[in-house]
């Protein structure tokens, strides 16, 4: 995992992917009333603030102290808290079915890692816990061509289609699955159509 780059982009001034979360996510995520929800892979913290807002007790990781950094700060001035770790999927030791939701929002890994992530961070979900599943898809490196202001993986091994995400959630019940385009408005790196997949799944 190129820790550095990620480092460089966070260390920015600007906020690389701006401070309003996924819009497809405020629109699906409820109120958490207490209840715990993961964000892996959560950069400058925009999603896991927006859900502490809401009454979720917000947890998130990443491999950047630059991100970490930026992500507290807007913590700070939303004034929630957010418990944020440092370290990868097979670094960090979170508790087996310890989160009653996650949520995976542009949280793309390397090719030769994607699946053992993808399948240890389902592992801290529990039965009944709900994913929140937004990334981009096989298609999108197209987008990306045409368009490179939208942002995403070069590199379409990083990336899902509609068949292999529900490949990896075989052991949910999928209450919404969309492929399809998406127009973006997030910061600097996420601006135009891209080809993404979103999909709301509940742990069996």
């Amino acid at each position: 995992m190129n820790t550095e780059f990620w480092n460089q982009r966070y260390a920015e001034a600007a906020y690389a992917y701006g401070t309003d979360p996924s819009e497809w996510l405020r629109e699906h995520l409820p109120a958490g009333e207490g209840r715990s929800i993961l964000f892996p892979a959560e950069g400058e913290g925009r999603n896991a603030v927006y859900a502490a807002t809401i009454g979720w007790r917000s947890f998130a990781f990443d491999i950047s102290v630059e991100g970490r950094r930026k992500a507290m700060a807007l913590a700070d001035h939303h004034k929630v808290d957010m418990d944020y770790r440092i370290g990868s999927p097979e670094q960090l030791e979170y508790k087996e079915a310890s989160f009653d939701a996650i949520a995976l929002v542009y949280a793309h890994f390397p090719a030769a890692d994607m699946l053992v992530c993808h399948k240890r961070i389902l592992n801290w979900l529990k039965p009944g816990g709900i994913l929140y599943f937004e990334a981009f898809g096989k298609k999108h490196p197209e987008y990306k061509q045409a368009n490179p202001a939208v942002g995403g993986p070069d590199d379409p091994d990083m990336l899902f289609n509609e068949a292999e995400l529900r490949s990896l959630l075989q052991d949910f019940t999928i209450h919404e699955l969309r492929e399809g385009e998406q127009k973006l408005s997030e910061g600097i790196y996420h601006r135009g159509t891209g080809w993404v997949l979103q999909a709301v799944a509940e742990k069996r």
